[in-house]
């Protein structure tokens, strides 16, 4: 009989280790629902790789997947160990213990990596210890198997050792694969933790607000495919640094404001909901929003003022920054004039006249008109920090992003969408504009080259929201490019100078392209 080729002799071990490799896996999550949420494997190493990552690699996720960055980590970081996982099981085939020792490694990286997390606690190494040595040993036996000697040659073609050990190699690796699959769902259905603080959230009854905002009737022009005035909260954009998010109950939850303050304060849920509560709508802005992007959103916001808390701290005259914290460490650097000035920025509690959704920071996070939100919309906020930006960093600032983030004048064409097809004739074209804790004056739109034209404006909620605007258009056969651009309550028109989004927000015109016919 012919000896296999190299590469298909290894073919076994590779499948062996990859099975070997998702079996541990499953074994590391579903401990991690037993013992340590906030440690599964995956979202360990996956946020790590979210804190070392540059700014460019950042945008680029958020540009090819938009809000699902988060479900493609996790893919590439599962892809990566299934390779991983199959070379580990190449080297244990011709190589023992080598194979076994990277798999090994690789919960024992998890391991370490978990005990960096702000989140951290004593059970957080359990889950990648498990999964590495699970893989570690079900690799080996697997593979020891593949190393057996033939006990018999091949004889009037009756079927060898060697190929009956392939064959059963490969049904325990099948066997392998399911266990840890059936693992893996189990982690989700012992998830208790989430369903018991989705359970709270759901019985939790807000305070009425003290104050609230007015909508005008006329701020929704009420044409079709133009983004609603507010937006629903199950369509709300959402970037964060959070892989698995923080469960966080109200009845423990404390707010603490220390440093540079003359007396440090310590709040408790109770004691937030007791004070008065103001409903504001405020439009947010992700500083990753290219232009004419949908990472902006506008909802309805109840909260305490952050300046009212602020207060009671009487922080110091050196004091001009507010590092907040949220449960899972990230970090925001607000300037202390835009917590405590006139705006809206609340420590918020409701979103849309409900709780806040889960994923967007139960029990509080932070709102903060005229800031992109890697400078202030901390979400499951723990901590405020009274400081200094001499003296202290957010997240983001080391990682290449200005350490202020005021949004920037900008526009967006919503009607009609690019490359749709518009009949000829009467038309509209329509979208949004924003200057955040500026306001928008007016929007002008340009049709191919010609003259730029005045759009009407819907009556603005505030200046701390977006306006919706249009414009009628006697649309005539043929390709047509459209563009807008904003002027704000200041004077200012919005720059036709194209900018990415690093290092503090993208800027130049939303451009699009209509057929007519």
């Amino acid at each position: 009989m012919t000896p296999a080729p190299s590469r298909l002799r290894d073919l076994p071990a590779v499948v062996a280790g990859i099975a070997a490799t998702v079996l541990g896996a499953g074994l590391g999550e579903l401990a991690a629902a037993l013992v340590a949420p906030a440690a599964s494997p995956f979202a360990v190493i996956g946020g790590a790789m979210i804190d070392l990552a540059p700014a460019w690699a950042k945008d680029l996720a958020i540009d090819l997947f938009g809000t699902g960055d988060k479900a493609a980590l996790l893919v590439g970081i599962a892809v990566l160990l299934l390779v991983v996982a199959g070379v580990a099981g190449a080297l244990e085939n011709r190589r023992p213990p080598w194979g076994r020792v990277v798999l090994a490694g690789l919960g024992a990286l998890g391991a370490v990596v978990s005990m960096t997390r702000a989140d951290a606690g004593l059970l957080s190494p359990v889950p990648s210890l498990i999964a590495g040595a699970g893989a570690a040993v079900v690799g080996a036996l697997l593979i020891a198997r593949l190393r057996r000697p033939p006990r018999r040659s091949v004889a009037d073609g009756a079927p060898s050792d060697e190929g009956v050990t392939r064959r059963g190699v490969l049904a325990l690796s099948g066997v392998a694969v399911m266990a840890g699959a059936l693992a893996a769902f189990g982690s989700v259905a012992l998830s208790g933790g989430a369903r018991a603080i989705s359970a709270v959230r759901s019985a939790l009854r807000l305070p009425s607000p003290a104050t609230t905002t007015t909508v005008p009737d006329a701020a929704d022009l009420g044409i079709d495919g133009l983004s609603p005035v507010i937006t629903p909260s199950a369509d709300f954009y959402r970037i964060d640094t959070a892989l698995v998010v923080p469960q966080v109950d109200p009845a423990t939850w404390t707010l603490r404001v220390h440093g540079l303050v003359e007396q440090e304060v310590v709040l408790r849920w109770d004691d937030l909901v007791a004070l008065p509560q103001k409903e504001t709508v405020a439009t947010l802005v992700c500083v990753s929003n290219e232009v004419g992007g949908s990472l902006i959103g506008t909802a309805r916001w109840l909260g305490v003022p952050i300046r009212d808390i602020l207060a009671r701290a009487k922080p110091t005259d050196e004091a001009d920054m507010v590092l907040s914290r949220s449960v899972d460490g990230f970090t925001a650097s607000s300037p202390l004039e835009a917590l405590t000035d006139d705006r809206d920025a609340l420590l918020a509690i409701g979103m849309n006249g409900e709780p806040l959704p889960l994923e967007h920071g139960f029990p509080v996070r932070m709102v903060v008109p005229g800031l992109y939100g890697y400078v202030s919309a901390t979400k499951w906020v723990s901590e405020l920090e009274v400081t200094r930006f001499d003296r202290a960093e957010g997240y983001w600032t080391p990682r290449g992003w200005s350490e202020r983030g005021p949004v920037k004048l900008q526009s967006r064409i919503d009607v009609p969408r690019a490359g749709a097809q518009v009949a000829a004739g009467d038309a509209v074209i329509a979208g949004v504009a924003w200057h955040n804790h500026v306001g928008v004056a007016g929007v002008e739109v340009q049709i191919d080259d010609g003259p730029w034209q005045p759009a009407t404006l819907a009556s603005a909620i505030s200046a701390d929201t977006w306006v919706q605007w249009s414009l009628p258009w006697d649309a005539t056969t043929g390709s047509h490019t459209v563009r807008c651009r904003a002027i704000s309550a200041d004077g200012s028109t919005q720059t036709s100078d194209t900018a990415p989004p690093a290092p503090d927000g993208a800027t130049g015109w939303d451009e699009t392209t209509v057929s007519v016919a």
